[in-house]
């Protein structure tokens, strides 16, 4: 009876222990694409702008309906939100380039990779999407990022012991 439980347990745990497998490095670096004129300004006034820990100049690049998604944060929505976020963040030497890109009338996206300083490689990675009134520049209306390192291991969430214990993560 006990080698049919090992076994069964072998055979549920099996995939989940798969999943953990970490990633061989040898992942290639995407190369960068040129952008048209009106896209390349988006990302160098947000570099300009984050280089010089502006959070209005910064805020200003979005939509008033725009957001931000970063990693380990909730979502932030409109300008003054946005500000808000973004004051006391900024100021380093960051480097934006593009993997991707397409844009029709209204709306368009940037994929690409962010870094710091003059490190050959990515630190992260970005998508933006963008609107525009006809005939008006380009607007953020979403800048969602994440960074290439794996996030720390963290163990199953721990059941309180009572319906008054404080949630543990």
């Amino acid at each position: 009876m006990l080698a049919v439980v090992v076994f069964a347990l072998m055979l549920v745990t099996e995939p989940l222990l798969g999943q953990n497998v970490s990633e061989p490095n040898t992942v290639k670096e995407l190369s960068s694409v040129a952008l048209p004129p009106d896209l390349e300004r988006v990302i160098r006034d947000y570099e300009r702008a984050w280089r010089a820990g502006d959070a209005v100049a910064l805020a200003s690049l979005f939509s008033e309906d725009g957001f931000v998604l970063q990693s380990n944060r909730p979502p932030i929505r409109g300008r003054a939100a946005i500000q808000a976020a973004y004051d006391g963040q900024g100021g380093g030497p960051l480097r934006l380039r593009a993997f991707a890109f397409a844009a029709e009338d209204t709306v368009a996206y940037i994929i690409g990779g962010y870094g710091y300083g003059n490190k050959p490689s990515d630190t992260g990675k970005f998508t933006l999407t963008l609107r525009r009134a006809p005939g008006k520049p380009w607007l953020i209306y979403s800048d969602m990022d994440n960074q290439n390192a794996a996030p720390p291991h963290r163990g199953a969430p721990h059941t309180p012991s009572s319906p008054d214990s404080p949630p543990t993560q």
